[in-house]
């Protein structure tokens, strides 16, 4: 087991550490929950992925998943099995309950980026300018998707109703379910899943795409960038809605949660907007580095740093309600569970945190210091107000529990250097 801290450290913010779990020897890139949230898989630079328990009293390691060739990207739990994506060029398949691999995914000419599942399906990005679909039970390359010009990185899957697809709504030309693909190329794609062809593009930006979300429907896109911009588009027609403007550097990361959209940058701030307007109307200041993960839960914003730090903040007010301190280096990926909060450290840590009775604490009505004060806001501030009370975030899951609309969630972008700095030989 890795070392175990109580709740009495010495230091402001450590105090709220339970466990620090110190099993793997290289920085933790990835992790994600079982359905349930029972289960936390975690993936390293050490080659490895583990299988951590969430819900006891102590966390512990109950596998180790071990055959990768270099450092792993991405990780996703389907049923009771785990599939990792790795720099080898290859995704494997793992039983949980065996810890052994029952299938390895070739193809890719490079590394993998991101992974997500359907169930039936995997759908995987790379630095070879490709998407691939892959069988789920056979690992068998079933669709490649060609035609960007980077490096491809965010997936998205939004599968169409047989009754939606029929109205007049939608224009699909019989293109029912599709991927879209987000690139260092500047662009997004939507792919159809029955052809692999391209059906839109989606360009306008002037950076890389980092990061994409969809609203609760899926007929709103939102493409964040290394231009420093958001953008929202109609996902039927490729019409560029609204651009969301106010970061000073790129967009790492973003979660939709009905209608505001958060997100984090290399500006060290997180940003809240609404939909509708795109505009700003929080600011969460206090990090100082890139704002690398971002997680919305029952009223509160959590973000994890490159200044080795996490961040509760009131996402109504902005004010900041916690600071987890501990780790020694960038935190790369973060995850909630029963009032409990679970960070990924480049320091090779796994450390789990006091994260309950924060909303007890949450004084509202103080003076908002990082509100966001731009012409405009005055006249959508009462409609703001009544989109950000009573928010849920369960209609769109990034890591695709109890939705159709799949979102990978690895956000670790920040750890690639040619994401945050030029792009112009990136491929």
């Amino acid at each position: 087991m890795g070392l175990c801290s109580s709740k009495g450290g010495n230091q402001k913010g450590q105090a709220y550490l339970l466990q620090t779990l110190d099993e793997h020897e290289g920085g933790i890139n990835c992790m994600c929950l079982s359905e349930d949230g029972s289960v936390l898989a975690t993936g390293s630079e050490d080659r490895t992925a583990r299988i951590w328990t969430t819900k006891t009293d102590i966390c512990e390691c109950i596998g180790i998943l071990k055959g990768h060739e270099d450092y792993i990207n991405c990780v996703v739990i389907e049923d009771k099995y785990v599939l990792t994506g790795s720099a080898d060029k290859t995704i494997r398949k793992w039983d949980m309950s065996t810890c052994d691999c029952v299938h390895v995914f070739r193809g890719h000419n490079s590394l993998i980026n991101r992974i997500i599942c359907t169930g039936d399906f995997v759908f995987s990005s790379s630095y070879d300018r490709s998407a691939r679909c892959w069988d789920f039970d056979t690992g068998e390359c079933i669709r490649v998707f060609t035609g960007h010009k980077r490096g491809v990185y965010p997936l998205i899957f939004i599968p169409i109703d047989d009754d939606e697809a029929e109205t007049d709504n939608y224009e699909w030309d019989g293109n029912k379910d599709i991927l879209i693909t987000g690139s260092a190329d500047f662009t997004a794609r939507a792919w159809s899943f029955e052809t692999g062809k391209c059906i839109r593009v989606f360009k306008e930006h002037e950076g890389a795409i980092t990061c994409m979300s969809v609203d609760a429907t899926g007929k709103i896109l939102f493409t964040g960038s290394t231009d420093q911009t958001v953008r929202s588009w109609d996902v039927n027609t490729g019409e560029r809605f609204k651009v969301f403007r106010g970061h000073t550097a790129s967009i790492i990361c973003m979660t939709v949660v009905n209608k505001i959209v958060y997100t984090g940058s290399s500006d060290h701030t997180g940003r809240s907007w609404v939909v509708q307007f795109a505009d700003c109307t929080r600011i969460f200041k206090g990090h100082k580095h890139t704002v690398s993960c971002i997680k919305y839960n029952d009223g509160l914003l959590f973000t994890g740093s490159g200044d080795s730090l996490a961040h509760c903040f009131d996402a109504k007010s902005g004010a900041v309600r916690r600071v987890f301190r501990g780790h020694e280096s960038s935190v790369n990926t973060l995850q909630l569970v029963d009032g409990k909060l679970f960070t990924g450290s480049h320091d090779a840590t796994l450390r789990v945190w006091d994260a309950a009775g924060i909303t007890d604490d949450t004084s509202f009505g103080a003076k908002d210091k990082n509100k966001e004060k731009t012409p405009g806001n005055e006249k959508t501030n009462n409609e703001t107000q009544q989109t950000l009370n009573g928010v849920n975030n369960d209609d769109v899951r990034q890591d695709g529990a109890n939705t159709k609309i799949m979102i990978d969630e690895d956000e670790n972008m920040n750890e690639n250097p040619q994401i945050n700095g030029n792009m112009n030989g990136y491929v």
